[in-house]
């Protein structure tokens, strides 16, 4: 029988003065991480070394310059840079945003070109990370521009999955940038992703409102009679499975959020802060709607734990889990969608008396008799 290769597993290593290497070292410092995946850790060989030594969290690596070599049962580590960054533990330094960037850089690219299958990215911090090279609020939309495809800021567990209409915009601005145009685009974005990335074949989407109690009927603001119900009932007349605009008040103590299988929040706080608060240390940051997957663990830099071997690799873990599951997914999704394709293509018109002649498949998938 033909052994599957492993999962050629990218990994950006964050702010180097956060706790990004420290959960990547404990997520890999248990050898039967390495039967799932090969490692691919974009920083250097001094970088890693040197973070190894302070963290005393022993792990195999290998340092490789070709992707193409790689060793299992070890991390490889490709050579970003040749400098040694002055690590300063819970600083934020421009030397720790620099470095963040070349490493995502590179793993980016890697990933663009297929020579890795999915990507995790350790914490970076938002604010050094900002350069002439760089104006990006975040991981989210710098893959948005780099890979093929409209990204949605999908934040998910096993249970519960919350996704952003707006991200990373200020409060003040938030209602400026819902259109309905916005609305229909991140539905389908998590519709295809709930499908594709996730195998659910008939979503139910739960919308929350842009106001306070939905706005109370056009009492606290118009947003959500004049934009978000007429663009769900739209959907809802297209036959989507998309409800709301619900009170987000209520919505998560309710459990209403256990009616359905994704939420759709408008604005960050909104849906992040019920999600961290159900889900934290489990929860991950997975960029939907890309031609590829990238996750992250829900947690940020932690400078205040940093260097003092206290950081929890849970999410990490769970991130690596995540984008391990979702290529395997597509896979799936593919090989499924292609064979009905051939279904279709193979089906001979009816004959005379209206009766439909036998199907023939070329895959594993078949229609029910």
């Amino acid at each position: 029988m033909h052994k599957q290769p492993k999962i050629k597993l990218g990994i950006s290593v964050g702010d180097l003065n956060g706790i990004g290497c420290e959960v990547i070292f404990k997520t890999f410092a248990d050898s039967r991480m390495m039967d799932f995946c090969t490692p691919v850790l974009f920083a250097s060989n001094k970088t890693i070394s040197y973070q190894i030594k302070n963290t005393e969290i022993s792990i195999p690596f290998n340092g490789v310059r070709d992707l193409n070599k790689l060793v299992d049962g070890k991390i490889n580590v490709v050579n970003v840079w040749k400098e040694i960054p002055k690590i300063q533990y819970g600083e934020e330094t421009p030397d720790g945003g620099k470095f963040a960037i070349l490493s995502l850089k590179a793993a980016a690219k890697a990933l663009k070109e297929n020579k890795i299958d999915a990507l995790v990215t350790a914490p970076i911090n938002k604010n050094n990370i900002q350069s002439e090279d760089f104006k990006f609020p975040g991981h989210t939309d710098y893959l948005a521009q780099e890979l093929e495809g409209q990204s949605l800021m999908f934040m998910v567990t096993d249970t519960l999955k919350v996704g952003l209409l707006t991200d990373h915009v200020p409060v003040s601005e938030v209602a400026n940038h819902i259109t309905t145009k916005l609305i229909n685009d991140k539905v389908q974005i998590m519709m295809n992703s709930l499908r594709k990335d996730f195998g659910i074949i008939n979503p139910k989407i739960a919308l929350l409102g842009i106001n306070p109690h939905s706005g109370d009927n056009g009492t606290i603001g118009e947003e959500d009679e004049k934009i978000m119900k007429p663009a769900i009932n739209a959907m809802q007349e297209k036959g989507m499975h998309v409800f709301g605009p619900y009170a987000a008040d209520s919505f998560f103590g309710s459990k209403n959020h256990q009616n359905f299988d994704a939420i759709l929040a408008a604005y960050h706080d909104q849906g992040l802060i019920p999600f961290k608060t159900l889900s934290f240390g489990k929860g991950v940051n997975f960029t939907a709607g890309l031609s590829h997957v990238r996750t992250s663990p829900d947690h940020g830099t932690a400078f205040e734990i940093a260097g003092k071997n206290q950081a929890d690799e849970s999410s990490f873990k769970e991130a690596v889990f995540l984008a391990l599951k979702v290529v395997k997914q597509r896979k799936i999704y593919k090989e499924t969608t292609e064979n009905q394709l051939v279904v279709k293509q193979e089906s001979p018109n009816k004959p005379k008396d209206g009766r439909p002649k036998e199907l023939k498949t070329t895959g594993r998938h078949s229609r029910k008799k």
